[in-house]
């Protein structure tokens, strides 16, 4: 066989699915994967992992076959070696590379990875051992270290958060799942055939946004939506006051209440059928929701957009709502769910918090070749958030904390900690309450996020989007730091 040597090099300051892609992405260009891991010494900034532990998280993936720490440069470390190829990730492609130069010499290839890849990056680490409980706090406690977090600092976010009042706005979702038996195909055409057992039904959207956010603590929630006028409606109003949430409703005729049916067998979901209407809301509607938000914003601690881009929520109401906010100082943060193309995160701006899912990030910049940290960027560079953290299903939380000029950042990760979710569905709502009444508290991001995290993990371990009760997330938290 032909030694086909691939070479990368890097600092790795938080091994993240950012960086496992591009180093998959890497050992598929060759038969050999070798990475240089810049000692601490060798970076230009100051890292919260140190490089032994850096280099046993690299050394801990499948697809490397050989890593080493190094102080050389990259042209020293390519001259050293004389690999067939490198692999650099895709935003070096327009600056200057110094390697260039060092492979020129033997005929050496310098390759250029995308940053997306429909993988579960988690796979690509080599199992050592297996997790007994569904809840791996491995990461999790790596994590509390590097960011100085104790399981006392939580008593006082808790205290706090139950002074705050929350205002939620977005579109109110019913969310149904019929449950049955798998048949088989049927005889006339290639049809999966189930019988239904059972229906249950849930509030789902900005209300269980709300629902999750009154649960978790909060002093008062109140909850800004339209819906049609329909049964459904009856089901929203009489869940709402289930969920102790101040409702400011308002009825649209031309729009009925959204309504998801999933159908599921056993564990699966077969199908989901949603009944929706996209267009935009009237002028008038606009200008009754803003009046009424504006009505209620007196003592509102923070604001909570939980939008579906089902019509709810233009953008002229979107710059006046967070306009009135900002001469009012009221804190707001935004999660904007894409369906199909439709849909723009980046159209919240000045956010204290944003979380979009990868996909949606790269929908609102049109960018699928870039890898985490450079989307991450060019989203803050466009939407200006304090904080936004990308979730990515499985693989669990990227985090991006750029500084007040925007111009530097930090990053770090944290895996999901559930591994064995029964319904992902409610996660990222959760994950948006718990973080957010987290930095309404003024607690660190780092802490908000370690509590959104656990929030969601304990979320998809049930069936069904239900309001998380607050003693279930507290024994998470006190199991994580044992």
């Amino acid at each position: 066989m032909v030694d086909k040597t691939v070479l990368v090099q890097g600092n790795f300051d938080i091994l993240h699915p950012g960086h496992i892609r591009l180093l998959n992405f890497a050992k598929s260009c060759g038969n050999k994967l070798i990475v240089a891991v810049n000692k601490d010494s060798a970076m230009s900034v100051k890292s919260r992992v140190n490089e032994q532990h850096r280099l046993e998280m690299v050394e801990s993936l499948e697809c490397v076959s050989e890593a080493f720490l190094t102080d050389l440069t990259p042209f020293e470390v390519v001259e050293k070696l004389r690999p067939y190829a490198v692999v650099k990730g895709k935003e070096f492609e327009s600056r200057h590379n110094p390697e260039v130069a060092a492979l020129k010499v033997y005929g050496g290839q310098l390759f250029f990875g995308s940053g997306e890849f429909e993988t579960n990056a988690e796979q690509f680490i080599k199992k050592t051992r297996e997790v007994a409980k569904s809840f791996d706090y491995t990461e999790a406690n790596r994590y509390a270290i590097r960011h100085q977090i104790k399981l006392s600092d939580f008593d006082a976010i808790f205290s706090s958060i139950s002074q705050l009042n929350i205002m939620v706005i977005g579109e109110i979702i019913v969310d149904e799942y019929v449950h049955g038996t798998a048949v088989g195909l049927s005889q006339e055409d290639p049809t999966i055939v189930i019988t239904p057992n059972k229906t249950d039904t849930y509030l789902g959207g900005a209300a269980i946004t709300a629902g999750h956010v009154k649960a978790l603590g909060a002093k008062s929630v109140k909850l800004i939506s339209v819906v049609g006028n329909d049964h459904h409606a009856n089901y929203v109003n009489e869940k709402i006051q289930d969920y102790r949430l101040t409702p400011l409703l308002f009825v649209d005729p031309s729009r009925p209440t959204p309504l998801k049916t999933r159908f599921r067998a056993g564990s699966k979901t077969l199908l989901r059928v949603n009944q929706v209407r996209q267009h935009k809301i009237s002028k008038e509607l606009q200008e009754q929701i803003f009046e009424s938000i504006r009505n209620n914003l007196e003592n509102t601690d923070l604001l909570v957009f939980s939008d579906f881009n089902y019509g709810l929520l233009p953008q002229s109401l979107v710059e006046k709502i967070v306009t009135l906010c900002d001469n009012n100082g009221i804190r707001m943060v935004a999660d904007s769910q894409t369906s199909s193309q439709v849909g723009d995160i980046s159209r919240y701006s000045n956010m204290d918090l944003l979380t979009p899912t990868e996909r949606e990030v790269r929908v609102a910049l049109n960018n699928p070749d870039d890898g985490l940290v450079v989307l991450a960027q060019k989203l803050v560079e466009k939407s200006k958030p304090k904080n936004l953290v990308i979730t990515l299903a499985e693989e669990g939380i990227f985090i991006h904390k750029p500084t007040e000029n925007f111009h530097h950042w930090e990053n770090d990760r944290l895996p999901a900690i559930n591994r064995n979710a029964v319904d992902p569905a409610g996660a990222g709502d959760c994950f948006l309450a718990a973080s957010a009444l987290s930095l309404a508290t003024d607690s660190s991001p780092w802490h908000a996020f370690y509590l959104g995290s656990l929030a969601a993990a304990c979320q998809v371990g049930i069936m069904g989007n239900s309001p998380l009760k607050m003693d279930i997330l507290r024994r998470a938290l006190q199991e994580s730091f044992k």
